[in-house]
């Protein structure tokens, strides 16, 4: 690559360079920052995109780089050249005594002029070869008014000794101004055929002391030009230093905001997911906390959608789910209303509001704008024949309580009651009705009875290594039914257990069964089993599940607790106590759901977890190249912290594929086995299992 300057570069800018890329960076941004006239104004270079610069761009931007300091740093450094060079009248006067006026007042002239040149082009900003062309002309011009009355001089000896100064100005040429390579030889070749000339009329030398001066004068003319072009190419290759840093930069940011954009977007609808709901869903409560703006919270369910998807299909379940999204998206933009996709069919809807109509109105315009949709359904069996959604709503009120959550639960609440009274229909919490009450909703008082009459059961799911094939250990996962035998989803009861403390005993209910069907009568060697915060908070726990694993016969290294990344973090050191406790009994410690709550980093810091489960959403995100490099970002974020890895999800044989190419050790999902009773575990599921010892 040549420069503009004539110095051929030997490097593009995908080339390897030399020198720290660091401080070569740092140069380049300094110089940026000291990109300002002496008047005090600031200039920005533009945006460049590296990949579209052509050679001769290349140069012509490095002329700007250039530009940017040098007109301020060459005033700096010629009024310090002109001082030097008036000082130099002391010498004048004591060598050259006879012509000394004459030398000092052709110093003095040259210096004003030089100076006065100077200024002119910093104050009309000429461009940057006009003030090459000014150091130049200085240099040459200032090295004549010194040479011509001193040739007068008597003082043949002194004027024979002095004359060797005028290597000064070679070296100001080549090295003190800058200049580009070729204006600097012609600057340097023009004070030596000036001294050659000067020769002439100069006191007579000898034939030895001509050579010599000649000599002298020459390699320091090589010497100076050399330097001055080594000097060019470095400038150059900093530069280009500084351009590649400075795109690369660029790149990782756009790559940064990609991978936000991508961390905050649900893969099917395109619209917020859950983690960037829940961060809106902070910012809200913030302020309604120091200001007061109020705000509701808006679940919307989309009805029968199980039916929905087993009957026409998962495509048509994805479309389903992507029209809705769509006209909740179109419908509630306009009204300055966010919506995100909550999980599965669920939607969730985030509004500033200033009372109970407003909320009351904006829920019906969201479920009359789904059931204008027209989607057919026909598998529902409630009189409806098109796709509608249930609508639970919660707002701000001065009783709302001082806990986030609060506010997701009653909303919670609010759509259970909808689906109670026939789906289709919109629910407003109110702590009155005995649907959203939690002493009398009827799941409240199923929780309570549950146990005692086999309303509960578990099932287990596999988890598999993949390097092996054998299933090392299940997950016990709780299934429930009302009285009348209408199954309940533990996202229905779970949520209700853990407000009326049902979970408490529910939950020793569930370590016991799982001890009992699975461990002790040796059909699986480990069972997992999800514990809630208020379990883990709750004075005793650590000892009753002591209890359960002496009457049991189970040891506590054949039990694992799943912890799930997003629940409360108050309490913290109770918390770490229980957990700590309960490590001491062997028993393994994962976390759950990575990736989807408010402080997985937290966790990870803060707990020493044996596993880690990824949460399915990202393998569901992987068949996209970034969501794919997401997920190994991720996994590579939990090896570095020396944990094993679990993802669940995995539903196709491509999933498994996947977990082969990234090494992943275990897996579960419905691919490789599906939660089922405790009688199809012993009949069907593991035959293998009598072989394994552990995980």
């Amino acid at each position: 690559m040549r420069g503009d300057d004539g110095v051929v570069m030997d490097r593009v800018i995908k080339n390897p360079v030399r020198g720290n890329r660091e401080t070569n960076s740092r140069m380049y941004s300094g110089s940026t920052a000291d990109a300002v006239w002496t008047d005090g104004s600031s200039y920005s270079p533009p945006a460049i995109d590296v990949k579209t610069l052509t050679t001769p761009a290349l140069n012509a931007l490095y002329q700007t780089h250039r530009g940017m300091t040098l007109l301020r740093q060459t005033r700096q450094g010629l009024w310090l050249a002109a001082l030097v060079y008036l000082l130099f009248g002391v010498t004048d006067a004591f060598l050259l005594p006879d012509v000394a006026f004459e030398t000092v007042t052709a110093r003095l002239i040259a210096a004003i002029l030089a100076i006065s040149v100077m200024e002119v082009c910093v104050a009309r900003r000429v461009g940057l070869h006009w003030v090459d062309l000014s150091c130049a002309a200085t240099v040459v011009v200032g090295y004549v008014a010194w040479l011509i009355p001193a040739t007068y001089t008597a003082s043949e000896d002194a004027f024979r000794y002095y004359m060797l100064f005028g290597t000064i100005f070679m070296m100001s040429a080549n090295l003190f101004f800058n200049l580009v390579f070729r204006l600097s030889v012609l600057t340097s070749a023009t004070i030596l055929v000036i001294f050659l000339y000067s020769m002439l009329h100069a006191p007579a030398l000898t034939l030895e002391q001509t050579v010599v001066v000649v000599l002298f004068y020459t390699s320091c003319f090589l010497f100076t030009s050399y330097v001055n072009w080594k000097l060019n190419e470095e400038r150059y290759n900093v530069f280009l230093n500084a351009v590649e840093a400075a795109h690369q930069h660029s790149e990782a940011e756009k790559r940064g905001e990609a991978l936000e954009r991508l961390s905050n977007t649900d893969y099917l609808t395109g619209m917020d997911n859950r983690r960037a709901v829940d961060k809106r869903l902070r910012d809200y409560w913030n302020d309604w906390q120091s200001e007061g703006k109020a705000f509701a919270a808006i679940l919307v369910d989309v009805d029968f959608f199980k039916k929905y998807n087993d009957f026409y299909g998962h495509q048509a379940g994805d479309r389903c789910l992507i029209l809705v999204a769509s006209v909740l998206n179109d419908t509630l933009k306009p009204l300055n209303a966010s919506v995100g996709r909550y999980g599965g069919e669920e939607f969730i809807v985030l509004s500033r509001v200033t009372g109970r109509d407003q909320v009351m109105a904006l829920c019906e315009i969201i479920r009359s704008a789904v059931e204008g949709l027209h989607l057919v359904h026909d598998q529902r069996r409630d009189g409806q024949a098109v796709v509608t959604v249930s609508v639970g709503a919660s707002y701000t009120r001065p009783q709302s309580g001082p806990k986030l959550e609060r506010i997701i639960n009653e909303a919670d609440r609010a759509l259970y009651s909808a689906k109670a009274n026939g789906r289709n229909c919109i629910r407003l919490f109110n702590p009155n009705d005995p649907l959203t009450s939690d002493d009398n909703e009827n799941i409240a008082a199923t929780l309570r009875m549950a146990v005692k009459n086999d309303l509960v059961h578990l099932v287990y799911q596999p988890i598999q290594n993949l390097r092996t094939g054998r299933i090392e250990a299940v997950e016990s996962l709780m299934r429930m039914k009302m009285v009348d035998g209408t199954p309940l989803s533990p996202a229905q009861f779970i949520p209700v257990a853990e407000r009326t403390g049902a979970i408490l005993d529910l939950g020793l209910w569930a370590i016991r069964r799982a001890c009992t069907e699975v461990l002790a009568t040796g059909i699986a060697p480990m069972a997992s089993v999800n514990v809630s915060a208020i379990q883990l908070k709750s004075r005793g726990f650590a000892l009753a599940v002591s209890t359960i694993l002496e009457e049991t016969g189970v040891s506590g290294s054949q039990l694992a607790f799943e912890i799930t990344e997003g629940i409360d973090m108050e309490g913290q050191s109770d918390v770490i106590r229980c957990i700590t406790d309960l490590q001491a009994l062997g028993i393994r410690i994962w976390l759950d759901d990575f990736g989807t709550g408010f402080a997985g980093l937290s966790w990870l810091r803060l707990f020493p977890f044996d596993t880690v489960k990824i949460d399915r959403s990202f393998l569901q995100d992987a068949r996209r190249p970034a969501g794919r490099a997401m997920l190994e970002d991720i996994i590579r974020l939990i090896r570095n912290r020396g944990l094993k890895i679990l993802i669940e999800g995995l539903e196709t044989a491509d999933h498994v594929e996947l977990m082969h190419e990234l090494g992943i050790e275990l897996g579960q999902g419905y691919y490789l086995g599906r939660p089922v009773p405790i009688d199809e575990v012993k009949i069907k599921s593991f035959p293998r299992l009598a072989s394994v010892s552990g995980l």
